[in-house]
């Protein structure tokens, strides 16, 4: 094996110089705190709702899942932030020099495949306000199909600027999507009928069956979306 061999050292799997170390307290808080928010944790906690649990109990499931998995984030994200060591050479002590290669390749499968459905919520939220503005395109296929290109394009474009760019984003994405969740929160307090309506309360109990479960479905969501950004 060649001591310049690219495979083990290159620009990408170079540490990062303290100089490019941007990321602080406040970026790395506002990535989690919009990884929490995002459309596949409100579609969680509604399915939750659906399937018998109160509001408050679907709440708390959702924290709990979103406090768990955080703390083998933080392990596994600590040698990075600290060093500026990449994923692909961190994973080289325990799965050595080759091995490490098949687990950064898998890595990357999850996160294209996360990837892609998450463009895909993201274009058929596109379509959907598309559709209140402009009825016909409701039961438009081409239409769904472009909105889910340009939202992937954005993503992509988003991506291709580096880095920095998503710090930029998220350091704008986490107070807006805050102060728009609350504002959502306080419209749907004022209108008790609209609560009664999206929120019923009913008889029995279902809490403990769907707990464990939709707990271990929303730590699963958590690694999928990790894996993209990380």
């Amino acid at each position: 094996m060649s001591v310049n061999d690219p495979s083990l050292s290159n620009r990408d799997l170079a540490p990062t110089t303290q100089a490019q170390r941007t990321w602080g307290f406040y970026n790395y808080t506002a990535l989690w705190f919009s990884m929490c928010m995002e459309i596949t944790t409100y579609q969680l906690a509604s399915s939750l709702i659906a399937k018998g649990m109160e509001l408050e109990a679907g709440d708390r499931t959702v924290l709990l899942g979103n406090l768990i998995v955080l703390v083998p984030m933080l392990l596994n994200a600590h040698a990075g932030a600290k060093y500026g060591i990449p994923f692909p050479v961190f994973i080289r002590a325990p799965f050595g020099v080759r091995g490490a290669n098949l687990a950064a390749i898998l890595r990357a499968v999850v996160a294209c495949g996360w990837f892609g459905i998450q463009s895909w919520i993201g274009g058929t939220a596109i379509h959907a306000m598309l559709s209140v503005i402009w009825p016909g395109a409701a039961d438009n296929k081409g239409i769904l199909w472009a909105c889910f290109l340009s939202f992937w394009l954005l993503n992509m474009v988003i991506v291709w600027r580096g880095v920095e760019s998503i710090r930029r984003l998220q350091a704008f994405g986490a107070p807006f999507m805050f102060v728009m969740a609350l504002a959502l929160v306080i419209w749907v307090r004022v209108r008790p009928a609209v609560l009664a309506r999206c929120f019923p309360r009913r008889a029995g109990s279902t809490r403990l069956a769907n707990f464990l479960p939709s707990s271990s479905r929303h730590s699963q969501r958590w690694w999928g979306t990790g894996q993209r950004w990380l």
